[in-house]
């Protein structure tokens, strides 16, 4: 095309091409000053009405801002040549990424699914259908994002008139049934997502043949079994594409999001599999913590380290160990990146993760320090132990705010509640009490059979949860004072406790090496894992995922799948 070969189009200098699309030719440009690189897409020189149209469309387009979307810079018209400048995204195309058309793994798969069905949603939340969603048009940027790119067909779902089509347009391989009548709906890029997923799962398209083959299929004949193509897809992830991909687009998932929610579930493991077995490589596990995106998992142990592993993967990401020797107790700060360590010495030691240097010691207690806890945004750190006292300090510099004495017997948990308010203590002694955070005032107290050696909030930060060793978890409300709930199906001392992120269910884990999973209020069981040789002395629910992480006296860390508080 005559217009191709200008090296400037507006400000922007033409340095190659990357590509065709439907109505041009796309150049990596340098924007004239600065040199900032950008993608522009020019249109070919025999312009017409339908060509004009498309280009607007996906200037109109210019206003999408989201992660998954390739942002629109500019636009406009150089002489008599039209042209559009995007985001210039340096990885590729998911079909230069997997070009051998094999299956790929679920996870893969769903992450996928997560991010372009995210950007679909937004789309048709704004009024828009794609009408070309297909691996070509789906760019991968340097850090692994997936974007969404050419709406150059776009259409407005809102005010879309099939009789003003002139033809049609988009993918055969992908295209629904509708979409071939010339009648796209929200529900056509539902169908071609669909599509490609199916792809990906099997190693090859729903229907194959000449372009004439391909659209009757899509009109008339069921997809092939995805399972008998792949029979390590599970029977839900199948049923799922397949009602995607329905000829009548009411058949199909009212939004994009509840196609995406429903592939997520069907991807899920059941309910107690063993998603990973680490090994604790630890003394004695104290605690157990998720990092705020939920993709690394840190135990703590008595041998004073701290030991960090993918979530995911497995991948042991290294030990941090303290200078502190035979550590009763130790705690990670909120956010991961400090940790406090207790010694026989009676001192507090808080440490830097990453620099693996000490950064105060507390020093107020007269015997062995059996608790810690963090205060929620990491300023506060409690601690408690045989000496009866439960002191607050200072993270930073170590300054001891507050020294009570709390309980008549050894301090055995500390937990403070997520909106800091505040402050939980259990003991031998079993008692259980409540207190202003900052101030020590004492607001409520309540009564075990035998000693508590866990506690935990409700996410909320209304309902206190605490393990006994007399079997039991008993569960109050802090706005009531009242006991709401009181567990009793262990067979064994409860030693740990967690909640899930949404507040519903309850895990605890007994010396019996069960963890049992229970509706919070209700008290009704809902799972009980058996994986464990040994007693249970850490939990910690994942913070985005339906997954538990629990530490054992056999020094083995279990990942298992989690339920969803919605499906019990």
């Amino acid at each position: 095309m005559a217009e191709a070969k200008k090296t400037i189009i507006d400000n922007y200098y033409l340095l190659q091409p990357l590509g065709k699309g439907a109505f041009g030719e796309v150049f990596l440009a340098e924007k004239i000053p600065g040199r900032k690189r950008y993608a522009v897409k020019i249109l070919n020189s025999q312009t017409g009405k339908e060509s004009l149209r498309g280009f607007l469309n996906e200037a109109r387009t210019s206003r999408l801002e989201h992660p998954h979307i390739v942002r629109i810079r500019d636009f406009g018209i150089d002489g008599e040549t039209p042209f559009i400048v995007m985001d210039y995204i340096e990885g590729g195309t998911l079909r230069q990424l997997h070009p051998h058309r094999e299956p790929l793994p679920l996870k893969t798969v769903l992450s996928y699914v997560r991010q372009i069905g995210s950007a679909l949603q937004y789309a048709h939340n704004e009024g828009l259908v794609h009408r070309d969603v297909k691996p070509e048009n789906l760019l991968v940027g340097s850090d692994g994002k997936i974007l969404l790119s050419d709406f150059g067909i776009v259409t407005t779902s809102l005010s879309w008139n099939p009789a003003a089509a002139p033809g049609i347009a988009g993918t055969a391989v992908y295209m629904a049934p509708e979409q071939i009548q010339g009648q796209p709906v929200r529900a056509s890029d539902q169908y071609a997502l669909a599509a490609i997923v199916y792809e990906w799962l099997v190693g090859v398209p729903p229907f194959r043949g000449n372009w004439t083959e391909i659209m009757a299929q899509h009109l008339k004949a069921e997809p092939p079994s995805i399972v008998e193509q792949n029979p390590d897809v599970p029977e839900a992830v199948e049923k799922v594409v397949l009602k995607a991909l329905e000829k009548n687009p009411g058949m199909r998932f009212a939004s994009v999001s509840d196609f995406v929610e429903a592939f997520e579930q069907a991807c899920r493991p059941p309910v107690g599999t063993t998603l990973l077995e680490l090994d604790g490589q630890a003394d004695l596990m104290t605690s157990l913590a998720w990092s705020p995106d939920g993709t690394q998992l840190l135990l703590a142990s008595r041998e004073n380290a701290l030991h960090r592993w993918d979530a995911e993967t497995g991948q042991d990401l290294g030990c941090r160990r303290g200078a502190l020797l035979e550590a009763t107790a130790i705690a990670c700060s909120p956010d991961g990146t400090l940790v406090a360590v207790a010694g026989r010495d009676r001192r507090i030691q808080i440490w830097e993760v990453e620099r693996e240097k000490t950064l105060t010691i507390c020093r107020g207690h007269v015997d062995e320090v059996l608790a810690l806890a963090w205060s929620p945004d990491g300023r506060y750190l409690a601690s408690g132990g045989s000496d009866r006292t439960i002191q607050l300090w200072l993270a930073q510099s170590g300054k001891n705010l507050t020294a009570s004495i709390g309980h008549v017997d050894e301090v055995l948990a500390l937990a403070w509640s997520p909106d800091g308010l505040y402050l939980a203590s259990a003991s031998y002694d079993t008692r259980v009490h409540v207190y202003e955070a900052l101030t020590g005032k004492k607001l409520m107290s309540y009564r075990c059979e035998a000693g508590v050696y866990a506690l935990a909030w409700s996410p909320d930060s209304t309902y206190l949860a605490a393990a006994s060793y007399d079997t039991t978890v008993r569960v109050y409300n802090i706005k009531s004072g009242q006991e709401v709930q009181c567990y009793q199906q262990h067979t064994a001392g409860v030693f740990a406790v967690c909640w899930s992120p949404d507040g519903g269910l309850i895990a605890s884990g007994d010396d019996d090496a069960q963890i049992h999973v229970w509706q919070a209020i209700s008290g009704k069981q809902v799972y009980v894992y058996c994986g464990h040789t040994g007693g249970i002395r850490a939990l910690a629910w994942a913070p985005a995922t339906a997954c538990i992480a629990s530490g054992g006296l056999e020094r083995k860390v279990l990942l298992w799948q989690a339920p969803d508080s919605w499906t019990t």
